[in-house]
């Protein structure tokens, strides 16, 4: 069957998967705006959210390539007409995911108070950032299994059944917020920092319940497990340990830049949270086309159609530069008022306007970078997206930011480095592509 690049197809995964996308980011945004506002030590809590979030992102998209890998060769198989080959690989990779799950858990709740002075928190910030991330870790199975079935939605061209799953859960983050973090005159005791992260936890527990009645009742897969590995298996964990390290290398740019945040002092690492979290907003908001690439691009190398590969790569650089355009633009339209959603200490503020124009600014870089990102893991060309990564994080992110803050530029250097970070990485995607796919196209 022919697999089609129309506008309609392409927004029929885009959509979804933008809807779902930006559910995961917001459940973070709704934790930082409600717990900005508490009345007791605002900054510090805020500051802690921020820590922590950036840490649990850390683990999560590096643990979590496992759903791309799947994602990848379910929709490499499901273009090449063998889904059969791989119906014993789900159950073993879900199950990899789980066990991995449980181990980062063990050694990350043990060694908190140690991982969060290594980003600089100290007195109040670390008593806070160490309790709620005690409970937040204790989502990481959830998380993890949830991404890999995702991967398998992804996978069989639905990121419907994900989206369903993602909003559920984001509400349900959004009502415990308030209730747990402020509390109910009583009924129910204000828990402030500890309520965000029992509201996130269950929010993971209602996506997970809802990801597996689609996974049972909607696809040709179970999880039955069998003890004779699926042939895929070595594919997939090499395809998921090259992404494991480019992930690596992407939060170890974003420890970078909390660290520094945090050394500069609590109203820069509460204005940089504040930031940050706008930033990975933007990110899965415009990586709903990069999800559609990487579903559709699989399918399209599965059944060798270069033609319309290439034609993939034009339309979705298109839409996604559009989508960047118009966040800018609503962005732009209430530049002053976003910054008070979140806190409104008069020191931070200041700080957050002052750079809110540079993430602004880099979102249609951010864009071509995160579609061809998507396009390329849809191929399996996960070497490359590796190396490219360290590239950008040790010879584009580090040595800018060294420099910059030298300079005495602080959260602007953490910021021309994070721009400096996109076009190496954008750049060399898109190069990289037209080298090996354009003459295939001809």
């Amino acid at each position: 069957m022919k697999t089609s690049v129309s506008f309609k197809n392409i927004n029929r995964l885009a959509i979804p998967a933008i809807i779902a996308g930006i559910a995961e980011p917001l459940i973070s945004l709704t934790d930082i705006a409600v717990i900005g506002n508490v009345e007791e030590n605002p900054i510090e809590a805020l500051a802690a959210a921020g820590i922590v979030g950036s840490f649990l992102s850390a683990i999560i998209w590096i643990v979590a390539q496992t759903k791309t890998a799947i994602s990848s060769i379910v929709s490499q198989h499901l273009g090449a007409n063998r889904l059969h080959a791989v119906k014993t690989l789900i159950p073993q990779v879900i199950l990899f995911n789980f066990l991995l799950s449980l181990a980062i858990y063990g050694l990350t709740a043990y060694f908190a108070s140690a991982i969060f002075n290594a980003y600089n928190a100290q007195a109040l910030i670390l008593s806070y950032s160490e309790d709620y991330y005690q409970i937040r870790a204790l989502g990481y199975p959830l998380t993890l299994v949830t991404f890999a079935i995702f991967g398998v939605f992804r996978g069989l061209q639905n990121t419907l059944w994900a989206m369903i799953c993602s909003i559920s859960g984001a509400i349900v983050n959004a009502i415990l917020d308030f209730l747990l973090v402020y509390g109910v005159d009583g009924f129910i005791p204000a828990m402030h920092l500890r309520g965000a992260a029992y509201a996130s936890l269950a929010a993971q527990a209602v996506m997970l319940v809802m990801a597996l009645w689609f996974f049972f009742k909607k696809t040709p897969f179970n999880l039955k497990l069998s003890f004779n590995i699926n042939p895929q298996l070595k594919g997939l964990l090499i395809m998921a340990a090259n992404l494991f390290v480019r992930t690596a290398a992407l939060n170890f740019a974003i420890y970078l830049a909390t660290s520094y945040a945090t050394g500069y002092g609590k109203y820069y690492i509460a204005a940089q949270s504040i930031l940050m979290n706008i930033w990975l907003f933007f990110s899965f908001f415009i990586d709903g086309y990069a999800n559609a690439g990487n579903a559709i691009s699989g399918r399209l190398l599965g059944s060798r159609d270069y033609k319309n590969l290439w034609e993939l790569s034009k339309k979705l650089s298109k839409y996604s530069v559009i989508i960047a355009f118009i966040l800018m633009g609503i962005c732009g339209l209430f530049y002053n008022e976003i910054g008070l959603i979140f806190n409104k200490e008069t020191g931070v503020l200041i700080l957050f306007s002052s750079v809110f124009w540079m993430v602004l600014l880099m979102q249609p870089v951010n864009a071509i970078a995160f579609m061809f990102d998507g396009i390329f893991k849809g191929l399996g060309e996960a070497k490359y997206l590796r190396n490219v990564l360290l590239v950008a994080t040790f010879l584009g992110f580090w040595p800018t930011l060294f420099i910059a803050d030298y300079f005495g530029l602080k959260l602007h250097a953490i910021w021309i480095a994070f721009f400096v970070w996109m076009l190496i990485r954008s750049g060399a995607l898109v190069i990289q592509f037209r080298r090996k796919y354009l003459h295939k196209e001809l």
